[in-house]
Formats: C-alpha cells, sequence, structure tokens
C-alpha cells in the first residue's frame, strides 16, 4: 500500500455486512480498517484495470477480425494515398 495515510474515507453501512466485516478482518487478524481498505483498493485496480480491455467470445473476435481483412471501398482514402509524402525514408 505504501506512504503515509493522510485520507479518510468513511462509509454507512447495514448491520450485517459490519459483522460480516469484523469477522472476517479477525480471520485475518487485521483491523477492520485494514481489510476494508485492501478490500477497497483491489476492487478498485479490477475496476480501473478492465477499463481498457474490451471481452468478447472467440466467435466475436474472430468475426472482428475476419471484418478487418476485406477492405473498404474509400475513393476519399485513395486520393489522400495519392498526395505527396511530408515524411520520406
Amino acid at each position: 500500500m505504501g506512504g503515509v495515510k493522510t485520507r479518510r474515507l468513511e462509509v454507512r453501512t447495514d448491520e450485517e455486512t459490519e459483522r460480516l466485516v469484523s469477522e472476517a478482518s479477525a480471520l485475518l487478524h487485521v483491523s477492520k480498517s485494514a481489510f476494508v481498505e485492501e478490500a477497497v483498493r483491489s476492487a478498485a485496480q479490477r475496476v480501473v484495470a478492465r477499463a481498457d480491455v474490451t471481452l468478447m467470445s472467440a466467435e466475436v473476435f474472430d468475426a472482428m477480425m475476419a471484418a478487418l481483412e476485406v477492405a473498404d471501398h474509400s475513393p476519399e482514402l485513395a486520393d489522400l494515398a495519392r498526395l505527396p509524402r511530408i515524411i520520406t525514408r
């Protein structure tokens, strides 16, 4: 986790959730605060990590890749490709 903790996060919850957090933190021999912090951090990391990932079935992926192999008719793009190049190799 790292660093000095200078921020505070408060949460309201129901009695059952509080009891469950208390039991789980006791089983792990950590404070409720440490348990909740790790659970929240882990959940947030999963959400952020998946934000840049697109999940799809193998069939959908194969159809997408096949569609990318088929050239679209694009006269505008062909015109642009015929323009003089600014960058040369």
